[in-house]
């Protein structure tokens, strides 16, 4: 019956779980408008060229704005780049823009304006609100209210990483040892995470994103042998080995951050915000896990290891997969 059990659980939790082109839809998209001289705007718009929403979207321009010229439309490794010229009588405050097509998505699209006389500002799209009024915003906390959303969606969106840090769940025994273990990580990720944004850490990417799905393997791994009485690295260690594949997943970080892109004016504050929203998407993820786990311990017990261990073989195949993939790409 418990073998059954697993099988169940396993099979559940791969046909929940997305592949990469569907990951790939999730991905927010990008809208920048950076006024050259005054009432003359460049736009730029950018999306996963594996999304729907890259090859049909189209952005809804403010009202007193006329496209000039042709449109530029090209690839950037997994991106869609579009661009063209703008001519805006007056100011764009006050004035709507928008993504078609983003409310038959499941990403949200960040849009950046940029005027000369005016600061930064930076509001997000979603596909229940495709369109947003460029009002005056208060700048502190537009930035930090849009990069805080922007970390917690990454980490909850973010299969890989999630998929680590529910690993962690399964394998460590305790709450307050699962918390410390989850920080140890944060601190990693975040200092590989600061350190590629300001330019002083550098990996190429690819292989990086193996090795996460990798340091995945190994946790689900260390969870299907796990014995009592018998502990395994990652138990006995958990805090180192949980640091140094964080500092791999930073990089992971990195690159997603990368892709939506920063405030120039306002990096430091964009990234503190962007670290929170991670940090409080992983207490939730544990937060979640623990109860679930704590649930069928009270209410059917003898289900507690049949379980860890059927998410432990799904989260390792999915795993498995991505490495295969991102290996040969």
């Amino acid at each position: 019956m418990k073998r059954w059990y697993t099988v169940l659980w396993t099979c559940l939790l791969l046909a929940l779980c997305p592949t990469s082109a569907r990951a790939d839809e999730l991905r927010p998209a990008y809208i920048e408008m950076t006024e050259q001289s005054p009432g003359q705007w460049l736009l730029l718009w950018k999306a996963s060229a594996n999304s729907r929403l890259g090859h049909s979207g189209e952005v809804s321009i403010p009202d007193n704005c006329q496209i000039e010229g042709e449109r530029q439309r090209e690839f950037s490794g997994s991106n869609i780049l579009t661009r063209f010229s703008l001519r805006c009588d007056g100011s764009v405050q006050g004035k709507s823009i928008g993504l078609k097509g983003l409310e038959l998505s499941t990403t949200d699209a960040l849009v950046r304006i940029a005027p000369i006389d005016a600061a930064m500002q930076t509001v997000r799209l979603t596909p229940d609100q495709p369109t947003a009024t460029l009002a005056k915003p208060s700048i502190i906390s537009n930035v930090a209210a849009t990069y805080t959303i922007l970390g917690f969606e990454h980490i909850l969106l973010g299969f890989d990483h999630l998929f680590f840090v529910l690993a962690l769940v399964l394998l460590l025994k305790g709450g307050w040892l699962v918390a410390k273990t989850v920080t140890a990580f944060t601190i990693a990720h975040s200092l590989t995470l600061v350190g590629t944004t300001l330019g002083l850490l550098s990996l190429p990417s690819q292989p990086v994103e193996a090795v996460i799905a990798l340091s995945i393997i190994f946790l689900a791994v260390e969870v299907v042998k796990s014995k009592p009485g018998d502990l395994r690295l990652s138990e006995r260690f958990p805090w180192i080995v949980a640091f140094l594949f964080g500092l791999l997943h930073g990089f992971g970080f990195a690159g997603a951050l990368a892709e939506i892109g920063l405030p120039q004016d306002d990096v430091p504050l964009a990234l503190l915000t962007f670290n929170l929203g991670v940090e409080i998407g992983q207490l939730a993820i544990v937060a979640v896990a623990l109860a679930a786990l704590y649930g069928i311990r009270k209410l059917r017990g003898q289900w507690l290891q049949p379980t860890k261990t059927a998410m432990a073989y799904g989260i390792g195949i999915i795993a498995t997969y991505w490495f295969v993939e991102r290996m040969i790409a």
